[in-house]
This record gives structure tokens, sequence and C-alpha cells, in this order.
């Protein structure tokens, strides 16, 4: 633990998924699945994303976990060089020459919900890529999911148009950038 102003702070943190993950990130992707259908959303409501693709995620060495005192709390993908998804788009890019790192099935396990983890875990990812020479950053999501347009947003990301991804149920994305 540690300890701020005589309060007891979290250990938080992180580092690449490994595979004894799977199970836990399988848990907080299905949260999430849930929250979006709570809300109205499509996104995520066709069988994606799964445990397959947080194993695939994890054999790329693009599977990222934010923990909480050593719980795993977070999950994202973090995809660094060309998207297919967001060659073509109903706006532009700032930035269509540098490389960039793509956020994706970006989500936090209800269990640490309402501790703002996911501005935390939006932060880390963005300082641990800039580290390594990224500095063009891309997110996308659907239209009704408000909360990852307002993480995306409350970071500098700005809106550049709409995506379409592989999705049976409404392909169409709001595709955000941020260029540092």
């Amino acid at each position: 633990m540690w300890f701020f102003c005589g309060k007891i702070m979290s250990l938080i943190y992180i580092r690449q998924a490994k595979s004894v993950d799977v199970d836990k990130i399988g848990e907080i992707l299905h949260d999430a699945v849930q929250f979006l259908k709570k809300s109205g959303s499509p996104q995520w409501q066709s069988g994606y994303p799964n445990c397959q693709t947080v194993r695939e995620d994890i054999k790329n060495n693009v599977a990222w976990v934010l923990t909480v005192d050593n719980q795993v709390a977070g999950y994202a993908a973090v995809v660094i060089g060309r998207d297919p998804n967001y060659e073509k788009i109903e706006g532009a890019w700032h930035d269509d020459v540098d490389t960039y790192a793509t956020i994706h099935r970006l989500a936090v396990s209800r269990k640490f919900r309402g501790m703002h983890l996911s501005q935390f875990f939006m932060s880390d990812i963005i300082s641990t890529t800039y580290a390594q020479g990224i500095h063009n950053f891309r997110i996308d999501t659907y239209k009704k999911n408000k909360i990852v347009q307002h993480i995306a947003t409350s970071h500098g990301f700005v809106r550049r148009g709409i995506i379409q991804v592989v999705d049976p149920i409404d392909p169409d994305r709001l595709a955000y950038e941020l260029n540092l």
C-alpha cells in the first residue's frame, strides 16, 4: 500500500498481460459487454471481444492490464502500426504519415467502477507508448459509448470522423486521434 496525506492508496500500474490473466480479462470483458447493453449500446454485442481475442492479443504482445493491488482491474490492446480499419475515414486524420498506436478493447472491471481508473489506464498507456517513441494515437468507439468518448477527449484526443469496423450490428465508429 501507498500512503498519501494520511490516506491509504492502492498500488496501481499497468503491465503486459500474460496467459494466466485470460480468465480474469474474460470476466472484465463480459462485464463490459453487459454494461454496454444496459446503456443501450449495441457495441460488443456480437460475441466480440472474447477470450480468444485476448489470447491473440497476448500472442501478438499487444495485451495490457491495469492492476490494482496486484489484481487485474482493466484490459486494453495497444497495437502499434497501421490498422486496416483506420485506412478509410469519413473525415481526415491530422497525421497520416507517422506511426501510430491504436487503443482497442479498453475496459475496467465492474469491481472498480467509479474510481476513475480508466483515466489512469489511458494516461499510462499513452505514457508507456510515448516512451517507445510513438507520438500519435488513435481510438474508436460506438456513437452511444459516451464513456469512451469522454475518456478520449479528456486526454486530448480530437474526433476526426467515422471509420468502419467489422461488426454485424453496426460497423460505424467515431474515430479519435491524439498527436503529441
